[in-house]
């Protein structure tokens, strides 16, 4: 592996950000085909990203005092099951 002077490093880095900042994008950009393994990555970080939303959302039912059955049944389990879950102990 070559190794780049922090002076290279700070170039490449500048081309990053210029062609980031000048991208225009064309028509079926948007649908463009990814790598499997960004694919991947982008989908684990949408479920952490609704699995910390469902979280919240079940905090906020529980401070209006909804049941942990109604939690459970609004999210497909049993009340029981959401509460080991979502539980403050939990």
């Amino acid at each position: 592996m070559t190794r780049r002077s922090l002076e290279e490093i700070k170039a490449r880095a500048d081309e990053f950000a210029d062609a980031f900042e000048n991208y225009d994008p064309k028509p079926g950009d948007q649908d463009s085909a990814i790598p499997p393994i960004m694919a991947v990555k982008l989908a684990a970080w949408r479920r952490d990203a609704a699995e910390s939303e469902l979280a919240e959302a079940v905090k906020a039912a529980r401070d209006k005092r909804l049941s942990w059955r109604e939690v459970g049944d609004a999210i497909g389990t049993s009340g029981e099951a959401a509460r080991q879950r979502y539980s403050a102990g939990a």
